[in-house]
């Protein structure tokens, strides 16, 4: 028999068994719908990450009091007793560095509505205290108006800058420069609009009031408030000697002993990438362990159906064997079957994951991803369980001996 021979017999045999194929695809398709799924999505959040990141400039650190992301709860008190980082340290460490870099101080918080006449927001705008280096750092750019100035901080002025989110909201028919909108009871007059930035991660960047920090920290701080700070560097080739300086400032100013270690976090794009990817990739060795089990069930699956297949045409190869075919032809066509059930199952697989893993950038609003790499390691895997459990039976197959199979019932 030529290959396209074996072919058509073994897709033959396949359609005539149509409930027995399905079910030993399913266990293929599980295995493959569940890695290329959970591979789809977390290429999804890489390049969201990864994009979204880059947005906030790859030329600024941040310097905070708990790390950006934490695992479990173990080391969460070490944060806590940590001292926080506090506008006199801000102030110190602006005195005693002098390199190529703006440093920044800022707070926020959440909850308040804003209000200007009949109108209110939700309780979702994010209200930043910041100080006037502030649009050197924070990726935003001032539309009309002006930014927060020295003398608002030093002042302690009620003024504000708003994002386009609350300008729709609040005034859409209005110039928002010189109106009065009012947070908690206290009227804030508008000097500046930002432009609009978009959305990282499905959230919009542009729901935001931008206040004088010592304002902020009238009205909103108490003693579990710690700032940030962050810092943008103006030479990139000098940006490690910046963190380094920083580090070492910081460290005298707040008399960490110098065998301790910081008592403050550092965090960069850089930083929140490797993390992020640590964090992933031991998902994704957990969903290769969970589909390889998956797999391996389902190879044994097919092992078994193909050895009851040999059972059920004995009298059929006997037959064949006595016309002339030959062992190899035997053997191949029990092979092709096992593994075309397999890459059926795994293109079945393949297009499910790919569906459902894209389904996260539809909610959050960002472009979806075909992990070409991870759907060829899966077909390239499906063939290996294919031929690895159907060798077996297709072996038993060939060397059955034709006159006892012609007598088989």
């Amino acid at each position: 028999m030529n290959i396209r021979e074996v072919l058509t017999s073994s897709l033959d045999s396949i359609r005539q068994n149509k409930l027995r194929s399905f079910l030993t695809l399913l266990g293929v398709v599980i295995g493959v719908f569940s890695i290329i799924g959970v591979m789809t999505a977390i290429n999804v959040l890489q390049s969201s990450v990864e994009t979204n990141l880059n947005i906030l400039g790859t030329n600024t650190f941040f310097i905070q009091k708990y790390p950006a992301v934490q695992i479990g709860g173990g080391h969460n008190w070490k944060y806590r007793n940590r001292k926080n980082l506090t506008y006199s340290d801000y102030l110190q460490l602006k005195d005693s560095f002098s390199g190529p870099a703006t440093i920044t101080a800022e707070d926020w918080h959440g909850g308040d509505p804003i209000k200007f006449k009949d109108n209110q927001t939700k309780n979702n705008v994010g209200i930043q205290g910041v100080t006037p280096e502030w649009e050197f750092s924070s990726g935003y750019f001032i539309q009309s108006g002006r930014m927060i100035s020295r003398t608002d901080m030093e002042q302690m002025r009620n003024v504000a800058v708003i994002g386009q989110d609350v300008i729709d909201v609040l005034m859409p028919l209005y110039d928002p420069i010189g109106q009065t909108i009012t947070i908690r009871g206290v009227k804030f007059s508008v000097i500046g609009t930002l432009e609009r930035k978009g959305s990282i991660f499905g959230q919009s960047e542009d729901n935001v009031v931008i206040i004088p920090l010592t304002t902020h920290m009238k009205m909103f701080a108490n003693r579990w408030s710690s700032l940030g700070y962050a810092i943008a560097v103006m030479d990139m080739s000098k940006f490690d000697d910046v963190r380094d300086e920083i580090v070492f400032h910081l460290r005298l100013i707040r008399n960490v002993p110098l065998t301790a270690e910081n008592d403050f976090e550092i965090v960069s794009n850089s930083s929140l990438i490797d993390t992020f990817n640590q964090i992933t990739g031991a998902i994704k060795i957990a969903a290769l362990l969970i589909s390889s089990i998956a797999l391996l069930a389902a190879g044994i699956g097919i092992m078994n159906i193909m050895l009851v297949s040999v059972t059920e045409r004995t009298r059929e190869i006997g037959i064949r064997k006595s016309i002339g075919a030959k062992k190899r032809d035997i053997m191949n066509q029990f092979l092709f079957e096992a593994i075309f059930l397999t890459e059926i199952g795994a293109v079945i697989g393949i297009v499910l994951g790919i569906v459902v893993g894209n389904l996260l950038p539809v909610t959050m609003k960002v472009d979806g991803v075909f992990p070409l790499d991870w759907a060829l390691i899966g077909i390239i895997v499906c063939s290996a369980i294919g031929i690895v459990f159907g060798t077996y039976p297709a072996v038993k197959a060939a060397r059955l001996d034709p006159i006892e199979a012609l007598r088989y019932e």
